[in-house]
């Protein structure tokens, strides 16, 4: 049954307004679908995250709903100027072809993202160090191209996705923000080494961000003591090496708290009068078979 006579000239009169005004009705489908892509993202933040409960892919989903929007915008905007939906689908084919050829290392990247979201050695938030440069810093995004690190230097480091899964990664805060830290220090012979070990464990204990005591930190299948604790380490050339282990209760000021608890064992050490740190002494010895030492003594003008 043909439409009314009304219909027809509706659709015959739209059509040629949308022709007349497509580079308009193009413009006007990009900003409605960007905007529209922002507040969907909006309206469904809460109930992604609920449901990934993990920040990265969170994001990474928003993201793609919202490029996924825009995309259906472009592909109306390209409709509204003219463009069949058969030669649409042509064009995009060919420049999906050419950007695959040109941009092979991105795509390479993206699947090692989809790796990294999937494998988890890291997640927002987290402190992690690259063990080849020694550099720290906490992870501040993960997309699906790179990863965004903002480092202890307060400067921004941004690495592809392919190079953070080959990188060796020390995660500091992925389950347990609790590091363990030791500390060697060297006593003199002469010392009371049982004195130095407690003024070294109560040093450390006194700390703020040390933690002081309590039931035993599991890791795997082994158990380590919660309080600091102090072992006899070595009988070096020039004293005891006496060598602390204690736990940090967050590792995002692991410079500092060593050298607070270092201050400390100073501040301990030099209330005693039986503990002495040691320092580096060499002392040589004569006898018939040495031959002879020609010494002499001169004063000071």
């Amino acid at each position: 049954m043909p439409w009314p006579p009304e219909i027809q000239e509706f659709v015959v009169q739209a059509t040629r307004f949308v022709h007349d005004f497509g580079v308009v009705f193009a413009v006007l489908a990009i900003v409605v679908s960007w905007y529209a892509g922002r507040v969907l993202t909006g309206v469904l933040g809460r109930r992604v995250a609920r449901r990934f409960m993990r920040p990265s892919v969170t994001r990474t989903v928003l993201r793609l709903i919202r490029t996924g929007v825009l995309f259906v915008g472009v592909v109306v905007a390209l409709w509204t100027v003219g463009l069949g939906l058969g030669n649409l689908f042509v064009s995009v084919t060919v420049f999906s072809a050419v950007l695959g050829i040109v941009l092979a290392p991105i795509v390479g990247s993206v699947i090692n993202g989809i790796f990294v979201l999937a494998d988890q050695p890291y997640e927002i938030g987290d402190m992690i160090e690259f063990t080849e440069t020694g550099q720290r810093g906490f992870v501040e995004d993960i997309t699906l191209r790179y990863t965004k690190v903002f480092t202890l230097d307060n400067t921004f480091l941004v690495m592809p996705n392919g190079e953070m899964r080959e990188a060796n990664i020390v995660n500091y805060s992925a389950e347990d923000e609790r590091t363990r830290l030791s500390l060697t220090v060297q006593v003199t012979y002469e010392s009371d080494v049982e004195a130095a070990r407690e003024a070294m464990e109560r040093a450390a204990a006194r700390c703020e961000e040390v933690i002081e005591g309590g039931p035993d930190i599991r890791i795997g299948s082994a158990r380590y003591p919660a309080k600091p604790t102090c072992y006899l380490d070595e009988y070096a050339d020039s004293g005891i090496d006496l060598t602390l282990r204690y736990w940090a209760k967050q590792p995002y000021r692991l410079p500092g708290i060593r050298s607070n608890v270092q201050r400390a064992i100073r501040e301990e050490f030099e209330a005693r009068e039986d503990v002495a740190f040691a320092y580096p002494h060499v002392q040589h010895v004569f006898d018939e078979e040495s031959g002879e030492a020609n010494v002499a003594l001169r004063r000071r003008p």
